[in-house]
């Protein structure tokens, strides 16, 4: 019974890390398309977003049975509540990544901006390096690279606030970018929620790994019974 359980657990957790990997790449194709202000690609991110969604309600249902049939001890059963936890996170970056695609669509042919496009491109792939180090971290049970995290989004939240002040300031001196402008500043946002979402799955990484919740420089508070 055990070694069946071992084996539907490892299942699970491959699952999830597929996931992670479809969602990371979504974050890339929807900021590419952004950039390149290519809709195809945004509308192909936009039509991949029920896939995102499909493997969140599967992982949902693997999670849930593997519980009820199973009846996990406390480690195996942090273990399969982390999965449910950070892929419900997974499904909302990808809503995200539809957002940024959404914009593409939305804003094409108004004027551009290359400066605060090459910004927005930097901000990507500090989140995505965001993500891959977090499922990294899932993989390997390693809590330190936590920090590495943590790091980068702090980096992330400071580009957008810079690019906040520089869109919102040629906004103001000249119209015509007010269109592209709230788009810049969309896409942005969307990054930056991204990061945040990131965080809280390292917090469940990290509960995963001590039975504590962690709130990332926040206290740690123990969880009854399952440290």
């Amino acid at each position: 019974m055990r070694g069946i359980f071992n084996d539907e657990l490892k299942r699970l957790l491959g699952k999830f890390t597929e996931m992670g990997i479809n969602v990371s790449e979504q974050i890339y194709r929807a900021t590419k398309s952004f950039i390149d202000h290519d809709r195809d690609m945004a509308q192909g991110v936009i039509d991949f977003d029920n896939n995102i969604n499909e493997e969140e309600v599967n992982l949902e249902d693997q999670a849930l049975n593997l519980m009820a049939l199973q009846q996990p001890v406390a480690s195996d059963f942090r273990q399969v509540i982390v999965v449910l936890k950070a892929s419900s996170e997974l499904e909302r970056i990808g809503d995200h990544a539809v957002g940024i695609a959404k914009e593409t669509i939305r804003i094409k042919g108004h004027n551009r901006d290359s400066q605060i496009e090459s910004e927005i491109a930097e901000m990507t792939n500090a989140v995505r390096t965001m993500l891959d180090i977090t499922m990294d971290a899932y993989v390997k049970k390693d809590g330190k690279l936590a920090d590495e995290v943590i790091k980068a989004n702090n980096q992330i939240d400071a580009n957008y606030k810079k690019i906040r002040k520089e869109v919102l300031s040629n906004m103001k001196t000249d119209p015509k970018s007010v269109t592209g402008g709230t788009g810049y500043l969309m896409v942005a946002n969307y990054i930056e929620r991204i990061g945040d979402h990131i965080i809280n799955v390292v917090e469940w990484i990290l509960y995963n790994q001590t039975g504590k919740i962690t709130e990332i420089n926040a206290d740690v508070t123990d969880v009854d019974g399952l440290n």
